[in-house]
């Protein structure tokens, strides 16, 4: 999958005052709690909002400005920034990829209370050699600049954007030589974002048809999305349930029930070695509505461009976390994942190039990843083929417990 994103920076969002992470096809989050993970996640729930429901949606939801900017230090922060490095359209490539950054900035004025300014740039490469484009969004004004020919930015002209729109939901009604598809590209790979949370008691109940073939980011359609898939996809079905099987052995299968005689809703019903009759899904134990759930995310034929997930292991059995981190590996040539763990267990299935150290500094802020890479696969080649989860929890890589 070369469609991918390839780092991200953020400054002052939350705890993270200034990090740098490189991203691969799988991501790893370890560390203690408070060391930032979540805040990380939050970062791409934040992004995916922005477009789904605009830029000041977004920060309402959060309870505005304040409570997302840096929280540690004497002095609240003028602003927080996020930005995003990656080959998401047509002539992107690691080397010169597509660029997008978004700064939202609280500006004290005199006798009047502080406003937010939002600043936005999108930079991305153009077909034929012909260099990169830059898209600048300040206030109203939208100014287009032919970056490698050194040309005078185009005349900056009103789009109908708010003060705290954003551009990403307004930008694709450029004309395609301005750079309107890239910037479509670019606004469509962030909304399909997801940040996935099980929530058991909804995912075990009774599924209404809705037939939208995206899983819910709590999936809370799976039993609907489940009978999608044995109608239309029967062996990848049939292979995630194979891999339900082999984690939990009293399991023999799983078919469907349909409660109401207008066949509005579906039930997912287990069946179990030994007993007398099936099990419906609502009186199975947490960890085995989890382990659907993840299975459900992990076979999803559809995926979005990134997929996060918190404390993965969270109600598992560890016999899980082999099979876990193996069908990670393969959904990952589908779409990238960042997942956030405390788990030593799961760490240890893990490679050098997959984990990210996290860790508290004194300052209140978080430092993501807390050693490289490089010093990752050293510490590791050095200690005797330890597995990683090990050499995290006994504190060789930082980030301990």
């Amino acid at each position: 999958m070369n469609d991918r994103l390839i780092e991200l920076e953020v400054q002052n969002f939350r705890s993270l005052r200034k990090i740098t992470v490189p991203l691969g096809p799988l991501n790893v989050l370890v560390g203690p709690n408070g060391a930032g993970k979540t805040n990380v996640l939050e970062v791409f729930r934040f992004l995916a909002d922005v477009i789904r429901t605009d830029l000041e949606p977004a920060l309402e939801l959060r309870g505005g400005f304040d409570e997302l900017v840096f929280w540690g230090g004497p002095k609240e922060p003028a602003s927080f920034r996020i930005k995003l490095k990656a080959t998401w359209t047509a002539h992107s490539s690691p080397s010169a990829p597509d660029e997008y950054t978004l700064r939202v900035e609280r500006r004290a004025q005199p006798e009047t209370s502080p406003s937010l300014r939002r600043h936005e740039n999108f930079r991305f490469n153009r077909p034929q050699g012909d260099g990169q484009r830059s898209i600048a969004i300040s206030g109203q004004t939208v100014s287009v600049e032919d970056i490698s020919r050194n040309r005078e930015p185009t005349k900056g002209h009103s789009l109908g954007i708010r003060r705290l729109s954003s551009g990403l939901s307004t930008l694709p009604r450029l004309s395609d030589d301005e750079g309107g598809n890239e910037v479509a590209t670019v606004a469509e790979r962030l909304a399909s974002f997801r940040v996935f949370d099980i929530d058991v008691d909804r995912a075990r109940r009774p599924t209404r048809f809705r037939r939208s073939g995206m899983l819910e980011d709590d999936a809370s359609n799976l039993a609907d999305f489940l009978l999608l898939l044995e109608e239309q996809q029967r062996p990848v079905l049939e292979q995630l349930v194979e891999d339900a099987m082999e984690v939990l052995p009293q399991l023999d299968g799983l078919s469907f029930e349909y409660p109401s005689r207008a066949a509005s809703e579906v039930v997912v019903v287990l069946h179990e070695r030994g007993l007398r009759r099936p099990t419906q899904l609502a009186d199975a134990s947490y960890g085995t509505i989890r382990l659907l759930g993840l299975l459900a995310m992990l076979y999803d034929p559809r995926p979005p461009a990134l997929t996060c997930v918190e404390e993965i292991d969270h109600g598992l059995h560890p016999q899980a976390l082999e099979l876990l981190v193996e069908r990670l590996r393969e959904a990952s040539v589908r779409t990238q994942f960042l997942i956030a763990t405390h788990s030593p267990a799961f760490a240890d299935r893990l490679k050098p190039g997959e984990l990210l150290v996290c860790e508290r500094l004194d300052d209140g802020s978080s430092a993501i990843p807390a050693i490289p890479e490089a010093k990752v696969k050293e510490i590791a080649e050095s200690s005797d083929d330890l597995p990683l989860g090990r050499l995290w929890f006994s504190g060789a890589l930082g980030g301990s417990l």
